[in-house]
């Protein structure tokens, strides 16, 4: 079964704890924070004091997802706060092996995302130093997007990187996830679904991250 890691981006402000009570309650396994700059990508979301908040009511670990520019800056703080899995984009850093090195000293899980746009034939070389990938499958910024089709050949490619490199590297998706994408993912290798507006526009958020973990 993939691992859910539901976007508080997606959430309900203004009933954060609700919503991060009721993700608690569900069979989720993580909660998927974006953390964005208005410089790497249009829009800015997160900051300390709401992560700070966040940690404080959430009982699953926090996958924190930096789409921000110069992330080795922030990387200790965020730790701090409570994060467990730290992702950063590849398009972002530019000398990624120390930066994952940061995370991994800062006591967290490293991980790198990579663009639409960016080829998995860039991460050969630092692999074996990534806990996770993260792949857009939309281009980050906003919830809500389409989603980008040719990301189910890139998880192909990159499952067959991690298996020649005898890795346990996990593939994490965000963007456009929801039932019918979700299970084309799982099928071409991808071990976690990020997923926003799906999880909680739902009906009854709970049994669609239920849905989602029997992919």
């Amino acid at each position: 079964m993939p691992l859910i890691s539901p976007s508080l981006l997606a959430s309900d402000f203004a009933n954060l704890q609700r919503d991060i009570e009721m993700v608690n309650d569900s069979s989720a396994d993580w909660f998927h924070i974006d953390v964005m700059d208005g410089v790497f990508v249009p829009n800015i979301s997160f900051g300390m004091p709401v992560i700070a908040a966040i940690a404080k009511h959430a009982k699953k670990p926090l996958d924190v997802h930096l789409m921000i520019v110069q992330p080795e800056r922030y990387i200790e703080e965020f730790a701090k706060l409570g994060a467990e899995i730290i992702t950063v984009h590849y398009e972002a850093s530019t000398h990624m092996h120390r930066t994952l090195a940061q995370i991994k000293e800062a006591g967290c899980k490293a991980g790198v995302v990579l663009n639409p746009s960016t080829p998995v034939s860039v991460l050969e070389d630092i692999l074996c130093e990534c806990h996770m990938v993260l792949l857009m499958s939309v281009n980050p910024g906003y919830g809500g997007q389409k989603f980008i089709p040719q990301t189910i050949r890139k998880v192909e490619k990159l499952k067959a990187m991690i298996t020649e490199q005898n890795l346990d590297t996990l593939i994490e998706i965000d963007g456009g996830v929801n039932d019918k994408t979700g299970k084309q993912l799982v099928d071409a290798g991808a071990d976690v679904l990020v997923a926003g507006s799906y999880v909680f526009g739902a009906k009854d958020p709970k049994e669609t991250i239920k849905g989602l973990k029997s992919l």
